[in-house]
């Protein structure tokens, strides 16, 4: 997997969902906010790069009772995530049953991981919520993944929300939900985006001491001007 740097995506847990899908339009990328999934702990900021695993409906022959859940594929991209990576779970927005409960996810904190997202539901979402682990889901639903769900494959291009995710793509989260940001253009719109939110955040201060929106949102000359000079003040975080 081709890394972002991960000062980076620390850079991007600053950065709302919003502003994101503001820059990713501009670049003309429209389909990138996953709809249908929300954060357990909305508290909680993520970013990482997708490590994806695709679900198809579960068929009795393909999920016996008795099997040996070594060679799950769900068990091993459990056991293959590791710093920095999302794991990205397509379950083709069916929250019939769970995809994962608070034991597979306690094992991928511990790997490391950034977080999970499903367009499919959770198990044990009490548990979940306190393990400090970002995760997003549609739903929660206490039936085990094989009632509904076959694990059939890892790290390939799948669905989730309603967006395109590919291997590596950058996968930030907030308490508005998920967008997925293509691994190519990920370093150009965090930074962006970081920039534009450093921008709002000294006209929303301007706003908030009394001045009007006339000039100030968007920003004219004079405006963009009083904002530089805000920000030398500021020091806002840059890569080196």
């Amino acid at each position: 997997m081709d890394r972002i740097d991960p000062r980076l995506l620390e850079l991007a847990t600053q950065v709302s969902t919003a502003t994101l899908t503001s820059q990713l339009q501009k670049r003309g990328f429209a389909n990138t906010f996953m709809y249908g999934v929300v954060a357990l702990r909305p508290d909680l900021r993520l970013a990482g790069q997708a490590f994806t695993l695709r679900y198809i409906p579960a068929r009795e022959d393909l999920d016996p009772v008795e099997t040996d859940n070594r060679t799950s594929k769900q068990r091993i991209a459990v056991e293959s995530v590791g710093p920095g990576d999302v794991l990205v779970i397509d379950a083709r927005g069916d929250a019939r049953a769970a995809t994962l409960g608070d034991i597979l996810a306690t094992r991928i904190k511990l790997r490391g991981a950034a977080g999970i997202v499903t367009d499919g539901a959770f198990r044990d979402t009490p548990s979940i919520r306190i393990i400090d682990l970002p995760t997003y889901a549609q739903g929660q639903n206490p039936y085990v993944s094989t009632r509904v769900h076959h694990p059939l494959e890892i790290n390939v291009p799948i669905g989730c929300g309603g967006v395109a995710v590919m291997p590596g793509d950058a996968v930030v989260g907030d308490g508005e939900g998920v967008v997925v940001i293509p691994r190519g253009i990920a370093e150009d719109v965090i930074a962006a985006a970081y920039e534009q939110d450093q921008r709002e955040e000294f006209i929303r201060d301007k706003i908030q001491r009394g001045a009007s929106i006339l000039g100030v949102y968007p920003p004219d000359e004079q405006t963009l001007r009083e904002y530089e000079e805000w920000k030398r003040g500021h020091r806002p975080q840059r890569l080196r």
